[in-house]
């Protein structure tokens, strides 16, 4: 199979061959098989025991997990995977934000934020575009607004993004880097619905702004959230408290989706998180102390509560598959295909797998949190500033907490084998060989 063309402003040299590991279920060189054990207990009442036991940069704990859950698998049960959206409408945090918070909350992205594919700040806490810009084009759809931009000729035709920067998906607090929680987005959705109807009720003058009434059930429904949570918990939470709060967060997010569900969506997409501990903030934060870090340098706390965020958010989407038998719910393991481009960042052409491409400090993380990235301020005496590397292509990293363009387009190239996902769906390709990044 020929690799796809390659655009934007990066180095030719790295090419993206489609090689992705295989799913949960299946072994892997990189990561040991996980196990799952179901007994029936009555019908659909199912008692799952998970074990997992990984090697040391996916974390060295033995895990189980016991729950009873109205379970199904999700390929047994869900309708076929159908890549013909007429709109995305999408939830989440910085990871697929394209300009909420800065429309939002007046904040402001300095250069060199943007400068590799955009050449300017374009909202996106990144050099470049995110995965849902990626996924988005592949899909033959436009890169989405956000929902509070309200400056320029906004077209919400083909769908809406509510992700916002540092949301989290238990409701705010007053120390929240964002009042757009999950359930704000929720909300907001329902607004925007709202008012799409009453405007297409008026004419068709409206019709080339908006989506059309039918793509509200149409659509793809795209979540990206709970990084947050996780990470800030650690920072007033032990470990412990944070990984008994997992069930709390799922619940609203549970509650969120069913409201969705209730209004008409039928088709999910969902990624769970990434592996928190191999982030610079967090490893410069937490892992001062060499024994909390494991042979990649990240810190093992962190990316164990994410794994096992991921387990119940999996079997989560296992059960609402089982409830919502006229929808598809997609799982999205973005953990594993991130670890794997850690771990094996110069397989794929990269040169620095944590350190940041923009920020102060140097070598090994050049990360300090007292100056975000495009920022001077006067530091120990001096003023310094946070400067963009030479070459974002050489990092996965951008600020030491975002994904740069470059990484961004290997995560989504390998989201878009299909192997990843559960329901797999690499049978069911129909843009595999006409990928345009």
């Amino acid at each position: 199979m020929a690799a796809p063309s390659i655009k934007g402003n990066r180095k030719c040299r790295r090419v993206w061959w489609f090689h992705p590991l295989p799913v949960l279920s299946h072994t892997s060189s990189h990561q040991q098989a996980m196990q799952l054990y179901i007994n029936a207990s009555s019908n659909l009442s199912l008692e799952m025991k998970t074990e997992v036991e990984l090697p040391a940069f996916m974390g060295t704990h033995r895990v189980f997990l016991a729950a009873v859950i109205f379970f199904l698998p999700i390929a047994a049960a869900a309708a076929p995977v159908d890549f013909n959206y007429p709109a995305i409408f999408n939830f989440g945090d910085s990871n697929s934000d394209t300009g909420e918070l800065v429309a939002g909350l007046g904040e402001i992205l300095d250069p060199p934020y943007g400068q590799t594919y955009f050449l300017r700040p374009a909202g996106r806490f990144g050099d470049g575009r995110l995965i849902l810009d990626f996924l988005a084009d592949a899909m033959g759809l436009p890169f989405l607004n956000a929902y509070l931009e309200s400056v320029g000729a906004q077209s919400f035709v083909k769908g809406c993004n509510f992700a916002a920067a540092g949301s989290t998906i238990l409701p705010a607090t007053a120390t929240s880097v964002s009042p757009f929680s999950f359930g704000i987005q929720v909300a907001q959705f329902f607004h925007f619905k709202q008012r799409v109807i009453e405007l297409l009720a008026k004419g068709n003058k409206f019709k080339k702004y908006v989506p059309a009434a039918d793509f509200f059930n149409q659509g793809l429904y795209m979540f990206d959230i709970g990084q947050n949570d996780l990470a800030g918990a650690f920072y007033s939470k032990s470990e412990d408290q944070v990984i008994a709060s997992i069930p709390t967060i799922l619940f609203e997010f549970e509650t969120g989706v069913k409201k969705l569900y209730d209004q008409g969506a039928r088709r999910f997409w969902v990624h769970n998180t990434g592996p928190l501990g191999c982030l610079a903030q967090n490893i410069a934060q937490f892992g001062r102390d060499s024994s909390k870090l494991d042979e990649f340098g990240c810190v093992s706390s962190h990316n164990h509560a994410a794994k096992l965020f991921n387990l119940q958010l999996h079997a989560l989407c296992a059960k609402l598959q089982a409830q919502f038998v006229d929808a598809n719910v997609t799982y999205v393991d973005v953990f594993m295909i991130k670890s794997d481009l850690i771990a094996n960042y110069s397989r794929y052409g990269f040169e620095h797998p944590i350190a940041a491409c923009c920020g102060y400090g140097g070598l090994p993380l050049n990360y300090d949190s007292r100056i975000r990235c495009g920022q001077t301020k006067t530091l120990d005496g001096s003023s310094v500033t946070a400067k963009g590397c030479n070459d974002s292509a050489d990092y996965i990293s951008w600020d030491g907490i975002h994904y740069t363009d470059a990484a961004n387009q290997h995560v989504s190239s390998q989201i878009l084998t299909g192997k990843y996902s559960d329901p797999p769906f690499a049978d069911r390709m129909p843009f595999l060989l006409k990928l345009k990044f």
